[in-house]
C-alpha cells in the first residue's frame, strides 16, 4: 500500500482508502491492459466488500483523471471507461458487441499517420486512434 500513498500524495491527493483501494483495482486492470468503467470499479469493490459508493467512485476517478494518474475515454456508442495513464502510446479496437476494448500498437500505423501529416506539411502532437469492429462471423 506504500506505493499507492506515494503516488498519490506526489500529485497532491490526500490518502484515503477509497483513493488506495481505487488505485490498486486500477493498477490490477492496467497489468491485465483492461479499461474499467466507474461502474467495474464500483462492482470490484462492493465484491470485496468494502462501503464505498457509487458517487464516491466517479468523483475519485474525476480527480485521479485530473492528478493524470488516468485517462479517460468516452467511444462511441458506450460509457466512459478508464486505464493507468501511461507514457507507452497505443491505439484502441472496441468490439460493438461486447464493448471489449484491446490495446494494440502497429508501428508501421504509426510511421504512415507521420508520412501522411509531413506531406500536408504538419506534424503530429497527438492522436487518438479507435477502431470499432465486431467478431468475424
Amino acid at each position: 500500500m506504500a506505493i499507492e500513498n506515494q503516488e498519490l500524495r506526489k500529485v497532491g491527493l490526500k490518502v484515503t482508502l477509497p483513493r488506495v483501494k481505487i488505485l490498486q483495482i486500477m493498477e490490477a486492470a492496467g497489468a491485465e491492459s483492461k479499461h474499467l468503467s466507474a461502474e467495474d470499479v464500483y462492482k470490484t469493490l462492493m465484491e470485496a466488500g468494502d462501503d464505498v459508493g457509487l458517487a464516491t467512485v466517479y468523483r475519485v476517478l474525476t480527480q485521479f483523471e485530473q492528478a493524470n494518474l488516468v485517462t479517460r475515454h468516452n467511444f462511441e456508442g458506450g460509457h466512459s471507461v478508464f486505464e493507468l495513464a501511461s507514457d507507452d502510446h497505443h491505439d484502441h479496437m472496441v468490439c460493438m458487441e461486447t464493448g471489449e476494448v484491446v490495446e494494440f500498437f502497429d508501428e508501421i500505423i504509426e510511421q504512415r499517420q507521420h508520412e501522411l501529416a509531413e506531406k500536408h506539411g504538419f506534424e503530429i502532437v497527438d492522436h487518438s486512434m479507435v477502431l470499432y469492429v465486431r467478431p468475424k462471423k
